[in-house]
């Protein structure tokens, strides 16, 4: 709430795109955490390259691991990617819960977005349409935290990507 223009939103590797929420120096560390990473596998030059589904994971055992030393990290994650033509969308709380769906997401977003989500969400939703939608769940929240911004960030990863995720 406090920083207002600070970015939440960082592509991880060649395949992912990582929303943060929570506290903005531990969201710097998980990047810090996840920079590590991604050199320690392009260190190997072997062509291959972590996906979503692997970020997810190493992010959901650092979450967890964190949480186990009564050190937790103070941030919601949600991880999208497209890697080889496989849709990926995951989140993982602070404590090391997670799980992926067609669509997730954060803090009063699971309380009031998801039902819209559920009822108005489906698999050949065009672009536009998930736009629109994405409007009306970023306004019920705007509506129910009058001190929110109403700045939206939005990044479009890869055009194929964002339609994938859409999926």
């Amino acid at each position: 709430m406090r920083y207002k223009s600070v970015e939440r939103m960082k592509p991880i590797g060649k395949h992912s795109l990582l929303g943060a929420s929570g506290e903005i120096s531990d969201f710097q560390e998980i990047l810090r955490y996840l920079n590590e990473l991604i050199l320690y596998d392009n260190m190997w030059d072997n062509g291959n390259s972590l996906g979503p589904k692997e970020v997810h994971n190493y992010l959901t055992r650092v979450m967890y691991n964190r949480r186990n030393k009564f050190n937790p990290l103070w941030n919601s994650l949600v991880l999208g990617g497209v890697k080889n033509g496989n849709k990926y969308l995951g989140t993982v709380s602070m404590i090391g819960v997670n799980f992926k769906d067609n669509h997730v997401a954060t803090g009063f977003g699971n309380h009031l977005a998801q039902p819209i989500l559920r009822q108005e969400w489906h698999k050949n939703l065009s672009f536009e349409d998930g736009d629109k939608l994405l409007e009306k769940c970023m306004c019920v929240l705007l509506y129910r935290d009058r001190s929110a911004v109403n700045k939206l960030q939005v990044h479009i990863f890869l055009l194929t990507c964002q339609l994938h995720l859409l999926d």
